[in-house]
């Protein structure tokens, strides 16, 4: 029963003033404060969107939890590309580069599932000018993985476009559309390496990018579940053979529960009633993927006075710029 549950309630969201902050921007699940025009002090809340809705529950633990898999992720992909992130302050707070962002996300996708599926079964085989073969299987893989980019939108739903949409637009050069696709691939081909290592298949993700002085950099988060998705290996092949779904880590089934449950973010929908059940099982889902990833036990914060500790914590940080 849900009354035996002793649900945390999370952070919800953060009103700081820091010193030098020039800028205050909230996202769908990110409070994101500027200084000096020249970093970014990044706080993970525990908010959880779906359908480009914020659902009105907090997640515990699941801002530590996409802080710490994006940090561990940027710090192994270097070699790759330069990211933004400076330090970690705090479990739920990045500190990082102020780039220019490229209203881009570079979904890479190496298994037909989610959004995808859902234009395939309509009998679509077309998705951001790639065209997708006949013949497969929700969740089968693609013979090589596509890409499918999307808008970024401020506000309301990003939308698909095609590579040569994005040059039709004018929204970025050849030359850097070229490089983010590049740097895509090899992100998630390292991405599927260190999965495997951990028994794991990244499904599906998407980068976003900005430019520093020029320089192309990876922006905001990397392989967490809220940007990507991942199945178990041990049982993919089994469960593909039987017909059965896979085991999801991310946040594909918070959309598939909303989509039982009457809504899918359409005009007129009601956003259905978030149970003590519901949050523990996701909170749980997001645990259990930064275990298996990282093959390090989750322990999460202690949210007496979060919000102070929080503050502290940056404003420590941002004395040391």
């Amino acid at each position: 029963m849900s009354s035996d549950l002793k649900i945390e309630k999370g952070l919800m969201a953060t009103n700081y003033f820091i010193k030098d902050q020039t800028a205050f921007y909230r996202g769908k699940v990110r409070d994101v404060y500027t200084i000096k025009q020249d970093h970014l002090v990044m706080v993970a809340c525990d908010r959880i969107s779906a359908f480009d809705h914020v659902l009105p529950r907090a997640i515990p633990h699941k801002g530590e939890v996409l802080t710490q898999i994006a940090a561990y992720f940027l710090d192994a992909t270097k070699d790759i590309v330069q990211n933004w992130k400076i330090a970690v302050a705090d479990p739920n707070v990045t500190i990082g580069i102020k780039c220019d962002a490229i209203p881009i996300e570079i979904v890479v996708r190496g298994y037909l599932c989610g959004h995808a599926w859902r234009v395939y079964k309509t009998g679509e085989r077309m998705i951001c000018g790639v065209r997708m073969p006949d013949g497969l299987n929700e969740n089968d893989a693609f013979p090589q993985p596509i890409i499918t980019p999307a808008t970024k939108s401020q506000e309301g739903h990003d939308v698909d476009i095609s590579l040569e949409g994005i040059l039709e637009q004018q929204i970025c050069s050849k030359e850097i559309l070229d490089e983010m696709v590049s740097v895509a691939l090899k992100l998630y081909a390292r991405g599927t390496e260190m999965a495997a290592k951990r028994g794991l298949i990244l499904v599906d993700t998407k980068y976003e990018f900005g430019l520093h002085q020029g320089q192309l950099m990876l922006i905001d988060e990397v392989h967490t579940p809220d940007s990507s998705r991942f199945f178990y290996l041990d049982k993919y092949a089994e469960l593909q053979k039987a017909g059965k779904p896979q085991k999801q880590l991310s946040k594909e089934f918070v959309r598939e529960w909303l989509m039982e449950n009457g809504f899918q973010g359409l005009e007129g929908q009601l956003i259905p009633t978030m149970t003590d059940e519901f949050v523990q099982s996701v909170t749980d889902r997001y645990t259990e993927l930064y275990e298996a990833m990282t093959g390090q036990q989750f322990n999460g914060r202690d949210y007496n006075d979060v919000l102070n500790t929080i503050e502290n914590n940056i404003n420590q940080a941002v004395a040391n710029l």
